[in-house]
Formats: C-alpha cells, structure tokens, sequence
C-alpha cells in the first residue's frame, strides 16, 4: 500500500507520478517515480553529526506532520510486537514491561537524513505504518543524542508526545531496535548513548555486549 493512498495531502512529501510493476520467474518488482524535491536532508546520515540550524516554524511543521500521521487508519505494521517482545528483555534487561500502552501510525524512520531544513519535507515512506504511539519521535531524538543539545531540543519541542508514558516506550522501543542493528555492526557510535538513556528511563543498569 504505497503512502500516496493514504497519507494526509498537509504532510510535505515527494508527490508519486508513476509507477510500473513487473514480473519475471521468481520476483515480482515495483518502480515508483516521484517529484524532484529541490530541499536538502537536515543530515547526510539518519543519526545527526553537526547541529542543524532549525527555525522554530521547522518544529511546528514537524509537530503538525506527526500529528497528521498518527491519525492515519491503517492495518499496515511499522513495527512488530513479537519483536519487542524478544529483544526488549535482551537489550534492556528485565524487569521489562514489553505491552505498547498504545498503537498509533507512523513513519517509520523518522531521522534527519528524511527530513529536510529549513523547509521540511519527508521522504522514505516505504516503512509506515502501525507503531507504538509515540515512536516517530522517539527515532527523532534517538538519532540525536550524539549532539545532545540537539537531542535537548527535540526532548523540549516534542515534549508533548515524550513526556508521556506512550513517549517513555516508544523511546525504549526505538533504543531497543537501534541496540539490535548495532549486533550486526551498524549504529555503533550510538550504542553507549542509547544504553546511558535506557539507563536514565528505567533508572537502574541496562546489559553489556557479553556480560
């Protein structure tokens, strides 16, 4: 179900212009044309390196596209239950409550390489879908934390969404995930980041790398 269908026309985004499917033996195969988008990603890379300069009608923009996305009717999946609840007591250690106090939709991969500055528009939308409410935000801050005023900043403009008990696990969620990719040697630089913060949520120690 491509994004085109049924994401909100308010949401900044490369418009679809047409698509060609086709088969041979084994794969059947999908190519999408969508609009050149002039803007620039507010990173190079999904985890942010150099502090952006963001207007604050940036943030508003950004607060109005969760918004608008999380209200999305879909049946379509983002993120996975039994997943979390695999991954979640191996990487944060137990106790662990692994039930997402609630569903909502989202992106999916919400990081700065698919948010372009100062005017915001949204790429990559092959991932959407259902995911604990909260989560596009908390990839947003998880991708930040190696600048933490940055990461400050997102934690004040999303406060609304974080600073809930939603927000608290979608945010172990996403540490979660980003631990996981860090087994197969991405993500690396956030690992000790990432552990400090699922340290300060739980408030007490979280598992090292074969301890």
């Amino acid at each position: 179900m491509a994004a085109e269908q049924f994401i909100p026309p308010s949401v900044p985004r490369p418009r679809l212009q047409a698509v060609h499917d086709w088969n041979d033996e084994q794969w059947t195969y999908r190519a999408e044309l969508y609009e050149r988008i002039i803007a620039r990603p507010a990173s190079p890379t999904a985890t942010l390196t150099t502090s952006p300069d963001l207007p604050s009608i940036w943030w508003r923009a950004v607060r109005a596209v969760l918004s608008d996305i999380a209200q999305v009717a879909t049946d379509r999946f983002s993120v996975h239950h039994p997943f979390l609840d695999r991954a979640m007591p191996q990487f944060l250690g137990t106790p662990i409550d692994t039930t997402p106090p609630s569903w909502s939709t989202a992106h999916g991969d919400f990081h700065w390489a698919n948010l372009c500055a100062p005017e915001l528009h949204v790429f990559d939308w092959e991932g959407w879908g259902l995911a604990p409410t909260g989560y596009d935000a908390a990839v947003l801050h998880s991708h930040s934390l190696l600048i933490p005023s940055v990461a400050t900043c997102v934690r004040r403009e999303l406060e609304d969404v974080l600073n809930t008990p939603e927000g608290r696990y979608a945010e172990l969620a996403v540490i979660t995930q980003l631990l996981h990719s860090t087994t197969h040697g991405d993500n690396l630089e956030l690992a000790q980041p990432l552990r400090r913060r699922a340290e300060w949520l739980l408030g007490r120690p979280v598992p090292r790398p074969g301890k």
